[in-house]
């Protein structure tokens, strides 16, 4: 509009829980013993899948990828939300922002893949056990790995530089816990139409798609399972199967909802919440999730401390 000024945004504000100003030092109790959680859990996670010669197998290398991805995921957040709630400083660059959500889009596309590739695992190990060993090969896991990681990263790359093209000009405070899509766009001053269509064909891709694989073997697999003559059989194969069927519900569904809910200038403490669903508390209770229900991991971790 001719004669109005617009001020270029040059960095934001992440507002993080400013509402909260008296429980500012409770947060970062919280989130740094959640934080190093995360590190200690998945980090005896990765050491057990290196170090047991019983969890050599497909499963557990999935796990290991698993819990190291983890790790990032969490690292391209947390750090920076402790930083900000230990200094009450939050002006975060523009380029850092757009660091971090590219980050963010492309490790999270690696877990909704990698999350779909050990439902595969599982159900080519309970719908053709006598072709697993042919069909899950140590070459094949390390493409099927390799290609999680790698996939998304075109894409997300293209995605964040789409949004960080649009113009910002006005407020700079960014009402989130860091920097994401939805609240980025709440932002800009012109149309974002075309950036949100394009947001929903990602989520397409890297979430719904994996998800309904996931869904879609899982049918299989308990269709399978039903069918086993023994009890015992059948607990067997559950167990297996339910610590990786909760890690899928908790991520997914957290996710989509967050990206799928509509645009509203009211929602900032329901997506900060959602947010922490799938970027904080699935990372930490994953390796709880694995361990305490699985006497592999366990055995593994009674020879490996201390008596």
């Amino acid at each position: 509009m001719a004669g109005t000024n617009f001020t270029t945004v040059l960095e934001f504000i992440l507002l993080g829980f400013s509402e909260l100003p008296n429980s500012q030092g409770f947060l970062f109790g919280i989130f740094l013993i959640v934080y190093i959680s995360i590190l200690t859990g998945n980090g005896i996670i990765i050491l057990l899948t290196k170090v047991s010669r019983a969890l050599h197998t497909p499963m557990y290398f999935f796990l290991g990828n698993f819990s190291f991805l983890e790790i990032c995921y969490t690292s391209v957040t947390l750090p920076n939300m402790l930083t900000s709630l230990w200094t009450h400083d939050r002006n975060i660059s523009f380029l850092a922002c757009a660091t971090q959500l590219c980050f963010l889009l492309i490790l999270g596309g690696t877990e909704c893949l990698l999350l779909a590739v050990m439902a595969y695992d599982r159900y080519v190990a309970i719908c053709k056990p006598l072709y697993y060993p042919l069909i899950m090969k140590h070459k094949v896991c390390v493409q099927l790995v390799v290609g999680s990681w790698t996939t998304g990263i075109p894409v997300m790359i293209g995605q964040t530089y789409q949004v960080f093209s649009l113009p910002f000009c006005g407020s700079n405070k960014l009402d989130h816990i860091f920097c994401d899509i939805p609240p980025l766009l709440k932002l800009a001053c012109s149309d974002t139409f075309v950036i949100e269509l394009s947001v929903y064909v990602v989520a397409v891709l890297f979430v719904m798609i994996p998800f309904i694989l996931i869904i879609k073997s899982y049918v299989k697999i308990i269709t399978t399972i039903l069918k086993l003559p023994s009890n015992t059989g059948k607990y067997k194969a559950f167990s297996t199967c339910t610590s990786h069927l909760i890690v899928v519900i908790l991520f997914f569904g957290s996710a989509t909802i967050t990206y799928s809910r509509p645009r509203s200038n009211n929602a900032g403490i329901t997506e900060k919440i959602l947010s922490l669903f799938y970027t904080i508390v699935t990372p930490m209770f994953n390796p709880m999730i694995y361990s305490l229900r699985n006497k592999d991991v366990i055995e593994a971790m009674k020879q490996l401390l201390p008596k």
